[in-house]
Formats: structure tokens, sequence, C-alpha cells
């Protein structure tokens, strides 16, 4: 199987604002809303919020045992673990068990993101 596949259409239109979903944990600060998904392998493509004013402070940094790529859409977002703001242009390719966050953005910001979580790492980093 593959990831699933879809006709163009625009998510960033109002009309979609429904398709988005709450992060749990995050509510009120980011939303996330997946594009396409191999069921079998779980690589994912997603786009993720971040409301203006969001803060993940009271979250430590995190990392998974998976690699994943990550591009800054719009917006800025400070990444602790880098002390570096990330803004429109800035990308990643993240090797498997690479720390990220806590983040805080002013403005909102909007990530893309691609995971692999089939390409998991010997280790079970979580």
């Amino acid at each position: 199987m593959s990831k699933s596949t879809a006709t163009y259409w625009n998510p960033l239109d109002p009309e979609n604002s429904g398709q988005w979903t709450p992060i749990k944990g995050f509510e009120g600060m980011a939303e996330e809303l997946t594009l396409s998904l191999d069921p079998v392998t779980g690589e994912y493509s997603r786009l993720t919020r971040f409301l203006p004013g969001a803060d993940t402070k009271g979250f430590s940094a995190k990392a998974h045992p998976y690699p994943e790529e990550v591009f800054i859409v719009s917006g800025r977002l400070h990444d602790q673990a880098v002390d570096l703001w990330l803004e429109a242009g800035h990308y990643a390719s993240r090797p498997p068990g690479e720390l990220h966050g806590p983040f805080k953005t002013d403005v909102g910001c909007l990530v893309f993101e691609v995971s692999f979580p089939n390409r998991a790492a010997n280790g079970g980093i979580s």
C-alpha cells in the first residue's frame, strides 16, 4: 500500500477550517491536518498550525525514533532545543532521536511535516 492521494484542494481555505483537529495536550495552541497517510507504514504528511501566542514551555523537548522533515511555511516559531527562531523558508531533515521543542510563537506558524515512523531507529526513543 502507499500513502493516500487527493486531488488539488486548499487546506488553508476557510471553508476547510473544520478539517483541522486540535493537538491533544495543546488545545488552544496548536492544530493539525493530516494530508496523506500510509496505513501500513504509518508514513504521513501533515500541516501543523501553531496559533498566535502559543507556548509549549510546560512540556519538555521531545524526540522520536524515526526521521522527519519539517518546512516552515509561514509565521515564526522558536525551537528552544536549538535556541533558534524558525521563519518561513526554514527546513530541517531531522534524524531519529533529535530533540526539538518546546516551541513558542508570537504571530503563529504553519509547519509542513513529513514523518517516516516505519524507518524507526533501534533503541525506542519516545
